[in-house]
């Protein structure tokens, strides 16, 4: 199994960044799944999650209404849309596969995952 995230960087509040995560090594369009961050001194917590098929999606309170998980079967990729980019939203972000919507622990070991800074 490999996760390859890209799209993070440096950007200044109320910013936009699109994250992309492409899968391989399982059957993606079978798995549900999610993108979780790590900010420096903290644990990792779950953001965003989505189903295998309907595409049905769920989101941590501090990010909903700014943040957009969607995925693409055909191309075995996960994305995160992030607007209204705020400082606490600075973090190393990575994707991975949950068992189900309810579920945050994660099946696959991790990727190297994408910096998100933002700062002005």
């Amino acid at each position: 199994v490999q996760l390859v995230e890209s799209g993070g960087g440096l950007v200044q509040p109320g910013g936009s960044l699109r994250l992309s995560c492409v899968a391989s090594g399982f059957t993606f369009r079978n798995y549900v799944m999610s993108w979780y961050r790590q900010a420096p001194g903290k644990e990792r917590e779950l953001v965003a999650t989505i189903s295998s098929a309907e595409g049905s999606t769920n989101y941590a309170g501090v990010v909903k209404g700014r943040f957009t998980i969607s995925r693409d079967n055909a191309e075995n990729t996960v994305f995160l849309q992030m607007n209204s980019l705020k400082p606490e939203d600075t973090a190393v972000y990575s994707c991975n596969a949950v068992a189900n919507v309810n579920q945050s622990s994660n099946l696959f070991a991790w990727g190297q995952g994408t910096q998100v800074t933002v700062s002005s």
